[in-house]
């Protein structure tokens, strides 16, 4: 099990009143929420798979505004918001909602060690929700456009010398008016939708690099058959003349093998007798990456990690059924929509986003299907080191036409037949196909992730199977679901259905495809005192009132899943759902987590029918 290098954690260095923030009340919140403090807020390494010593993290109470987007950049601010919570979220201390018609603005000051003043300062943003711009020392810096994936500013040439810096961000975001990649947000949260999140949801933070080169971005690619691994490592700068990554594999302590390849070339690594990573043996490999001139000056020092794992689709008994490392598996495992009632897109706390991970191993699932978000880096941190499979979803856009050729618009969720290319051309798709391909290269190396899902049941679902092509020709190492349930379309490695009738579907077999469930289940059992709308919303597909009847209804539901699997050719199925999720109450635990409604020891003895042969 691999344990990250300790990392040195340089603080801003001014000081933090606990008087000045408070979460909002009113609704129900986790264990970890009560923990939660500017001084402790996410204070972890953000990018588990390219770590450096040198980092400034920057999260905790800044100033914000939130005006129309006609007024100026504000010289007054309202008040102090934690980040990186949403300003929609308890956990922000502010629990304002974000028109489409408003802008909001960040500001606050930080000062750099002076050892840095020779390197070249990154500042680097996780994840902001939607479209932001950047402004440091009252320059102008950059902006970026897209809610799940990181961006960076090389900001050297606007810093002061021996003084405090002052950082300004300023964030639009159209929220359900707009055509963006957004998930299940919706400014009306009736139904399956859930409260919007604008502004910073994840990390800021800075780091010191050389000013001549640096590592930017790993490639790695594990071949179980051959025994090896290929890792291409890729500079931040266009000059790489010279430069050589010497790198290093490790089991533990011990020394596998080495390695040296020119910068931003691929170099193929025999791995002896590899250990092999699943589920049931998650182990990693460490690297040491080291970067040097023609001169053999050191540039850059990274570590990572790898795991050795295959996922791929072949025929038994007639059918195409899932393979891990050669074998066949059963996937089993949850839809996981990544929400909380306290930080909303944003866990508390690093120990609740493992929380969640950990506690569905422990019921005895194997698998996670991430539905329609991407997580920060850590999550898949934590399944890579946990063990789980994951099936990453894109989130979905939707399609917004006028309605009668008025202001007013609608969503179009579902385009079928020859029509679908119709209504996303131009930039909205070239944005959704650009954060897309991020979602891919940004997580490429977490062995965990085994499933990519770019479409979910028609939702903003356009050239079905170009896309699909597209993702497999990004990355052949995993397979493909060209769409989850609904607007199916002949293409992509896995065929897969949903359905939430108390007996449940049977999706055809295949001697082509592997057959799935992507969704079943969703029974509701609603727990007083957990419920985050005490009103009339909280619903299941179907509803009881106790922990036996929810235990009785779904081994009734799980026997057929049982059934399929011996006689039927199903390769998988995602039970719905982790948690609750505002007005959902079909979660295998209460929203605040508090509540774990099916004893985890009786569900895990349950599911290890699935995975035998």
């Amino acid at each position: 099990m691999r344990k990250l290098t300790l990392m040195i954690i340089l603080f801003v260095g001014l000081p933090l009143q606990a008087q000045d923030y408070a979460p909002v009340q009113g609704r129900i919140m986790t264990e970890w929420a009560e923990k939660v403090s500017p001084d402790n807020v996410w204070q972890e390494y953000p990018r588990p798979q390219l770590t450096r010593d040198r980092w400034l993290n920057i999260n905790g109470l800044w100033d914000y505004a939130l005006l129309s987007k006609a007024d100026p950049m504000p010289g007054d601010y309202q008040g102090k918001i934690l980040v990186p919570f949403c300003i929609e979220s308890a956990l922000s201390g502010v629990g304002k909602t974000m028109m489409p018609d408003d802008r909001l603005w960040y500001r606050r000051e930080f000062s750099l060690p002076g050892d840095w003043q020779t390197q070249r300062v990154l500042l680097n943003f996780e994840a902001v929700d939607w479209s932001s711009s950047v402004w440091i020392n009252g320059a102008y810096v950059g902006s970026h456009k897209g809610g799940y994936d990181r961006f960076s500013f090389d900001i050297s040439m606007y810093l002061r010398a021996n003084s405090k810096q002052e950082i300004v961000v300023a964030v639009d975001d159209p929220s359900s008016n707009g055509p963006q990649a957004r998930g299940k947000q919706r400014l009306d949260q009736s139904g399956i939708w859930y409260t919007p999140v604008s502004g910073i949801w994840q990390t800021v933070w800075l780091e010191a690099v050389n000013p001549v080169a640096s590592i930017g971005e790993l490639k790695i690619t594990p071949d179980v058959d051959r025994k090896s691994v290929a890792i291409i490592p890729m500079l931040s700068e266009s000059v790489t003349i010279g430069c050589t990554v010497d790198i290093a594999v490790f089991d533990g302590d011990q020394l596998v093998t080495e390695a040296s390849v020119p910068a931003d070339q691929k170099v193929n690594i025999d791995i002896k007798d590899p250990k092999l990573w699943s589920p049931d043996n998650p182990f990693l490999y460490d690297l040491k990456l080291i970067l040097t001139d023609e001169d053999g000056k050191v540039l850059d020092q990274v570590e990572s990690y790898f795991g050795m794992r295959k996922i791929s689709i072949a025929p038994k008994n007639g059918t195409m059924v899932m393979y891990l490392n050669n074998k066949p598996l059963f996937h089993y495992g949850t839809l996981d929509q990544g929400w909380w009632p306290d930080g909303l897109y944003t866990a508390p706390s690093d120990g609740a986003l493992k929380f969640d991970v950990e506690m569905t191993k422990k019921m005895g699932f194997n698998m996670i299907r991430k539905h329609t978000k991407i997580e920060p880096d850590r999550w898949y941190y934590h399944c890579d080191r946990i063990g789980i499979l994951v099936w990453q979803d894109m989130p979905s856009g939707m399609i917004v036409l006028p309605v009668d050729g008025g202001k007013d618009q609608k969503e179009v969720q579902a385009i079928g037949g020859d029509e679908e290319d119709q209504y996303r051309r131009g930039v909205e798709s070239a944005q959704f196909e650009w954060e897309l391909r991020r979602m891919i290269d940004m997580h490429f190396n977490s062995p965990s992730i085994v499933i990519w899902v770019p479409f979910n049941e028609g939702w903003g679902q356009y050239a079905t199977c170009r896309i699909a092509g597209m993702v497999k020709d990004l990355d052949p190492s995993r397979l493909v679901i060209s769409t989850s349930g609904w607007a199916l379309r002949p293409c992509g490695d896995i065929y897969d259905i949903h359905s939430y009738n108390v007996e449940v579907q049977t999706p055809p077999i295949s001697k082509d495809v592997a057959s799935v469930l992507g969704e079943y289940g969703g029974i509701g059992y609603p727990v007083k005192g957990h419920q985050w709308d005490t009103g009339i919303r909280n619903w299941g597909y179907q509803t009881y009132h106790s922990g036996e009847d929810l235990l009785k209804n779904y081994i009734y539901k799980f026997d057929q899943i049982v059934e399929m699997k011996k006689n039927k050719g199903l390769s998988a199925a995602v039970y719905t759902q982790t948690t609750d999720v505002e007005g959902e109450v079909n979660g295998l635990m209460t929203y605040d987590r508090k509540v774990i409604k099916m004893p985890a020891d009786t569900l895990r003895k349950m599911h290890s029918v699935l995975y035998g042969e």
